[in-house]
């Protein structure tokens, strides 16, 4: 049972083939999606992190998520078991046409990442009325 658990936590790190600098594991931050008529809303999960320890990158069609959040360990204790791991957080998302970049929005509460993504004004859907002929 133990050995599944440690897998799990495995499966989120990043498999990454660039030299990182910092000596700590690197995680995908897991996001939920949802979208209705005039945006999509990104909420990722970044433990931790704060809005001074995120890093939102926007270049051509790809968003990128970096978070380097800063963990203390209480002073004057030793760990004797630990189930969360610390590292940094990178995501990145491929957007499409219909965001209009200019108007996205970003803030952070609890370790919780949240994107407003406006779709434009073109990509939205419409009612076309019908006459008759």
């Amino acid at each position: 049972m133990a050995e599944n658990k440690s897998l799990e936590a495995e499966k989120n790190e990043i498999q990454t083939e660039t030299e990182r600098i910092r000596d700590r594991r690197l995680y995908s931050a897991y996001a939920d999606v949802i979208e209705n008529e005039s945006e999509i809303l990104v909420l990722a999960d970044i433990p931790g992190a704060d809005e001074k320890s995120i890093e939102l990158t926007l270049e051509k069609n790809v968003l990128k998520i970096f978070a380097y959040p800063d963990v203390e360990a209480p002073q004057g204790y030793n760990l004797a078991y630990a189930e969360y791991g610390v590292g940094d957080y990178e995501r990145s998302f491929v957007l499409s046409d219909e965001i209009d970049r200019d108007k996205i929005e970003a803030k952070v509460k609890n370790g919780v990442l949240h994107l407003r993504l406006p779709k434009s004004t073109a990509a939205r859907m419409r009612k076309i009325d019908i006459q008759a002929g």
